[in-house]
């Protein structure tokens, strides 16, 4: 044997020890970073078909993983409800119809849970005014031409507890923070319009809200910013409270510029704009619109038995799973995590849902203590995991035969989609990361799965809390770690 052939063998020997290695001194940079030495940080990389750690840092610390938490409410919804669910909005009446067509008693949307009704940032959804319309048609379908009771938003089929557990306050005003009700419309927000003003430290005035929402009182605090500042405003109201504060900031500037609030009571709401759609169509209403929920506490109705004349559908929870990832959307995820809740516990909330979310990671074999999630979305800043968990979590997914391919084609990938779309771009990397990011202040982190260069798939996590530095610098920290595991 030549010297070139014993050095190849050696070679052939120690490269995998030799490309550990590297991922390990990886692991171990971004461990000793000097924007982390304040903070927490925890790394897992879990091989997916012996479920063993590959390495890691930190893999059992509990941190905040802010939307990462996605992933888990995603799965279990696909894994209790399955893929082809939808949810259902129905109209009803109670009392009767007469021979003239006036109905001598009360309209109701029962909302069912939808996150997604009259939805304009879902392009597989139906938009708020296509759906009313169909609503109006429905009703004159009915044979109703005149409405002698109320107009009803009830929310009931889900309990009244409407927001996650332990949310900021300065997040519930906002469209992100938006409550999870019964009955859900246009994802629950609105929009303010401002018109920019030439200088910095003035009050742009507020000059729209669409739609136009009832009662509502916007105090306008907001000042201006430098060119370029970026949106700095929050809307700052408790859910069913009408008046708002809005502040902080947004650039100076020539144009409309438009932030997105959350609307306090959609279920009134969605009853009062298909009043105006009904009077618009030359349907007579009593111009009385009201929530279940408020008739109810008022004693002002009864639960008289109702006719049900129409239902209206939402897309599958396929497509709502793959939104709800793709584009981080809390409300979706809170809507499932209540269904699973009223389907696996009977009851429409977070608690319901997360009871049987601990069960089913649980009987797959993952290990929960020390797993503290207090809601679906990841908003809030108490909700807890390791890395490891994540990960774990992950390599249950894709190795459920039920879940997993509409869970994969859910998931955000390396400079193509979602929240990865401008991670890895030009690196061996591009299109084969699939990851859920997750950010808040102080927070980042990345949970997902990859076929490594060497062709081992792996399932990862990575979390870092309280740095130092701007998320933009920790994100690319993170990215070149993802690029190291892929290599690895």
């Amino acid at each position: 044997m030549n010297r070139f052939s014993f050095t190849l063998i050696l070679l052939v020997l120690f490269l995998p020890n030799v490309f550990s290695q590297r991922l390990n001194d990886a692991i171990k940079a971004f461990a000793n970073d000097n924007d982390f030495k304040y903070g927490g940080i925890s790394v897992s990389v879990i091989d997916v078909e012996s479920g063993k750690l590959v390495t890691g840092h930190n893999s059992n610390l509990g941190l905040t993983p802010a939307s990462s938490l996605k992933v888990i409410t995603t799965a279990a919804a696909l894994h209790y409800l399955g893929d082809n669910f939808r949810f259902k909005t129905e109209l009803q009446y109670d009392g009767e119809i007469d021979g003239n067509g006036t109905l001598n008693g009360n309209l109701f949307i029962k909302g069912f849970g939808d996150p997604t009704l009259g939805s304009h940032q879902f392009d597989k959804a139906e938009d708020l005014d296509v759906v009313m319309q169909k609503f109006v048609n429905a009703i004159q379908a009915a044979g109703i031409k005149k409405i002698n009771g109320h107009i009803i938003g009830d929310a009931s089929y889900f309990e009244s507890e409407v927001v996650g557990g332990k949310w900021l306050w300065e997040d519930l005003g906002n469209y992100y923070g938006a409550g999870m009700h019964g009955l859900n419309i246009q994802e629950n927000l609105y929009f303010i319009d401002f018109q920019q003003v030439g200088k910095v430290g003035e009050t742009p005035p507020i000059v729209a809200t669409r739609p136009l929402i009832p009662n509502l009182l916007l105090l306008n605090e907001i000042k201006s910013d430098v060119k370029g500042s970026g949106d700095n405003a929050f809307v700052f109201g408790a859910p069913y409270a009408y008046t708002r504060y809005v502040r902080g900031t947004i650039p100076v500037g020539n144009k409309k510029f438009t932030i997105k609030g959350s609307i306090p009571d959609p279920p009134f709401f969605a009853a009062h704009y298909l009043a105006g759609f009904l009077e618009k169509s030359g349907i007579e209403t009593s111009k009385l619109t009201a929530s279940y929920f408020d008739l109810k506490r008022d004693n002002q109705i009864s639960d008289a038995k109702r006719n049900v004349f129409y239902t209206y559908q939402s897309p599958s929870l396929r497509d709502i799973v793959e939104k709800a990832n793709m584009k981080s959307v809390n409300l979706y995820c809170e809507a499932m995590l209540r269904m699973i809740g009223k389907e696996v516990n009977g009851k429409g909330t977070p608690e319901a849902g997360l009871e049987a979310v601990y069960d089913f990671l649980e009987k797959k074999g993952m290990n929960t203590e020390g797993f503290f999630l207090l809601d679906g979305s990841g908003l809030s800043p108490m909700n807890s995991a390791t890395t490891f968990q994540m990960a774990s979590a992950i390599r249950i997914f894709v190795n459920d035969d039920k879940i997993s391919n509409s869970f994969k084609n859910s998931m955000p990938v390396s400079a193509k989609s979602g929240s990865m779309r401008y991670m890895l771009k030009g690196t061996s990397a591009a299109g084969k990361v699939f990851a859920k990011s997750g950010g808040m202040e102080r927070v980042r982190s990345y949970t997902g799965f990859m076929k490594t260069k060497k062709g081992k798939l792996v399932s990862f996590s990575m979390i870092a809390n309280n740095f130092t530095c701007k998320s933009s610098k920790v994100r690319k920290k993170m990215e070149k770690l993802m690029l190291a595991i892929y290599e690895n």
